[in-house]
């Protein structure tokens, strides 16, 4: 896209993606970052980020930035929030806009990961991070909070089948709260969009937990239908 004429007295910025990609394993909540290998601060952890390209919209250049770091193209992803102070990077002037993706850490590319320096890191354990990069992870974990209240996004970061102390576990860990077992069960049950499976989880005992799995279909027409949900 060439220069217009008309804009040439403007300035010209710098516009950029920032992704925090959450996921979930052993009870915890994750964020995947990355350990840079270039300047500026370089050897210093940082959200996985890039530039728009010039023929790419916002969306669009989020999802290549989230595949090229986790191999992976369909998964739960959302537009943040715009980060725009004057010297937030240290290099230029540069807007970032921000998106969350949620994904299973089962299918997610270690290999492709370590190429780009990826860890997990737990979300009550990170390191320290470079420019604003806390504050938009701060601003997506009490979005992912407001979310997973009224919406089944949660099911995103769990295997496909999965045990109610698994499901407990994740809500507890994206809320940071314990909550009451029996009261716990009791709500999801009653939401009537998980199915019991005639299968059983025996990793962590002999005699195991049933699995369950989520009904997308019944979640879809109990919305459309007007259903409104209160997932904690």
């Amino acid at each position: 896209m060439s220069g217009s004429l008309h804009y040439k007295k403007h300035d010209k910025n710098y516009v950029a993606i920032d992704s925090i990609i959450f996921g979930f394993d052993d009870g915890k909540l994750k964020l995947l970052l990355i350990k840079r290998n270039f300047p500026p601060c370089k050897g210093q952890w940082s959200l996985m980020g890039g530039f728009v390209g010039e023929k790419e919209s916002l969306d669009k250049a989020a999802y290549r930035i989230l595949e090229q770091l986790t191999g992976l193209k369909e998964v739960y992803l959302e537009q943040l929030y715009a980060y725009g102070d004057i010297n937030r990077d240290t290099e230029a002037r540069v807007i970032s806009v921000a998106y969350y993706a949620l994904i299973k850490i089962d299918d997610y590319d270690s290999e492709l990961g370590k190429k780009h320096g990826a860890s997990w890191f737990a979300i009550d354990e990170l390191p320290p991070l470079i420019f604003d990069h806390k504050i938009m992870v701060q601003k997506a974990m009490r979005r992912l909070r407001r979310k997973t209240i009224i919406q089944p996004v949660g099911f995103e970061l769990l295997p496909e089948k999965f045990t109610l102390p698994q499901l407990q576990k994740l809500y507890e860990a994206i809320h940071q709260k314990e909550m009451d077992k029996r009261n716990f069960r009791k709500r999801m049950l009653s939401i009537g969009v998980i199915n019991k499976l005639n299968e059983k989880d025996k990793n962590s005992s002999k005699r195991g937990a049933y699995l369950y799995e989520f009904d997308k279909e019944k979640y879809d027409y109990l919305a459309t239908n007007g259903n409104l949900f209160d997932f904690v």
